[in-house]
């Protein structure tokens, strides 16, 4: 292992464990990532006695300045691009209705014990008579090399005593791709009541971390088939199931969620745009409707889906501010692009769609490709080719008539000059049918065109111009 402690720092700390005469390890992600052959900038040093102590002393040596978490009883340093955090060994022990241990002096074993998963047990000596030995008492490099996740102790104990390591299970599993030991699973399905003295913050901050993974249908299974889902996320589970009548069922909405998810994730790692496909279809039962002569719809799925956004954005403890308004716009639009593709792609239905979307209608796109999700690969061809003609289109119209984020070209004081009036019904009327004559591509999306229609219409409204803004 000695190779892989290569950078500077770990000798000067194997210095100044020798001079404390202090056993002192690097632990936890740092080693899991050395086998993962993953770049890691954190790394966690523990130190058998006390740790912020030695942390002041390294800061010294370091000539860096050191944060002391006294409560946590960690302290954590910078050096170069690298983050230290330094910890005593210690024991911990849990009370039923609490996260946060009672915490007492430890060993080594004592601390490999507490920690979460096998693989984050393993740690590396950094003193100079056993400088870069491996110490792996419960086998995480042969979980490593079988990609399981499996709990140093009994996952029971585990999983009670910090429901939050539920979550971080099913994390890891999402992030590495591996398998949750079954005794694990059990051990979440047996617990899983537990996760409602984890707060919501935490628990949304390990959701995220599956929406980032690679291919997150993986976690969000594991969460569905042990039971967390329908706990911290319940709308989603409600997608789940086929009904049928007279024969006629529709699909699985809960899959079809995760397969649109991981195919989002295949061209863009935008989390925001990644909730956009979780929650594109998340109003289909309450919108669920059986009709005899169509069978199953859905009507007004994405308008009822977008009323929903902020409630569940505010549920998880996500932000409420335009990273809201960019899901709930996506959720409102994810048909559209969709009936243009089904149809003739007009130039008036391609301008409707660059006005209401904006900036974000390359997102809009790739979410609508990614919804593609049929297994007739006729209509799977047929839709992206026509996916491709409304692309090109959007491009056509956009740099002919620069419709992207609009602004009107007459404004609402240019409307109030002109005739002479103050605001009112008027100047709204003259806005909007303005606006429609440019979408429709009645007039050209100019000042000159607006001005002529703007008088015009007014005439029709019985207003006179008494100032000439042409």
């Amino acid at each position: 292992m000695i190779q892989h402690l290569n950078n500077p720092l770990f000798k000067k700390l194997s210095r100044l464990a020798d001079e404390c005469e202090m056993d002192t390890y690097v632990i936890g992600g740092f080693v899991r990532d050395i086998f993962l052959k993953r770049p890691s900038k954190d790394i966690d040093i523990l130190v058998i006695g006390n740790g912020i102590q030695f942390a002041e002393k390294a800061a010294d040596k370091l000539k860096t300045n050191v944060s002391v978490f006294k409560s946590f009883g960690t302290a954590m340093l910078r050096y170069k691009d690298l983050e230290v955090e330094f910890v005593g060994a210690r024991k911990e022990s849990y009370r039923s209705d609490s996260r946060k241990p009672i915490v007492e002096n430890g060993t080594l074993e004592d601390d490999q014990q507490r920690r979460d998963f096998t693989i984050n047990a393993m740690a590396i000596s950094l003193n100079t008579v056993s400088y870069g030995e491996l110490v792996d008492p419960f086998n995480g490099i042969t979980d490593l090399n079988d990609r399981i996740i499996r709990t140093p102790l009994d996952p029971l104990e585990t999983f009670s005593d910090d429901p939050l390591r539920m979550m971080r299970a099913i994390r890891f599993a999402s992030q590495l791709g591996f398998t949750i030991e079954e005794r694990a699973i059990e051990a979440i399905k047996s617990s899983k009541e537990r996760i409602s003295i984890v707060s919501k913050e935490r628990i949304t901050d390990e959701l995220n971390k599956i929406i980032l993974s690679p291919k997150p249908s993986v976690g969000f299974n594991y969460l569905f088939d042990t039971g967390l889902l329908h706990l911290i996320f319940p709308q989603m589970t409600e997608l789940y199931g086929v009904e049928y009548i007279n024969g006629k069922g529709h699909k699985d909405n809960f899959y079809h969620t995760l397969e649109v998810l991981d195919n989002i994730c295949e061209t863009s790692d935008d989390l925001w745009l990644r909730w956009a496909a979780i929650l594109h279809d998340i109003a289909k039962p309450a919108t669920k409707r059986f009709d005899p002569s169509h069978g199953w719809t859905f009507h007004g799925h994405e308008d009822r889906g977008a009323r929903m956004v902020p409630k569940i954005f505010a549920q998880h403890k996500l932000p409420l501010n335009e990273k809201m308004k960019f899901v709930q716009k996506l959720v409102q639009l994810h048909l559209r692009p969709i009936v243009i593709a089904q149809d003739i792609v007009t130039d008036s239905a391609v301008r409707r769609l660059l006005f209401d979307a904006g900036e974000d209608i390359e997102a809009l796109m790739l979410l609508c490709h990614a919804d593609v999700t049929t297994k007739n690969e006729y209509k799977k061809k047929k839709y992206r080719a026509n996916f491709e003609l409304v692309k090109q289109k959007l491009k056509d119209v956009e740099e002919r008539d620069q419709i992207r984020n609009w602004q009107p070209p007459v404004s609402g004081l240019d409307i109030m000059e002109t005739f002479g009036i103050k605001a009112g019904r008027e100047v709204g009327i003259i806005k909007n049918q303005i606006r429609e004559a440019i979408l429709e591509g009645e007039i050209k999306n100019s000042r000159e065109d607006g001005l002529a229609y703007m008088i015009a219409r007014g005439k029709e409204l019985g207003l006179h111009p008494v100032k000439n803004c042409i």
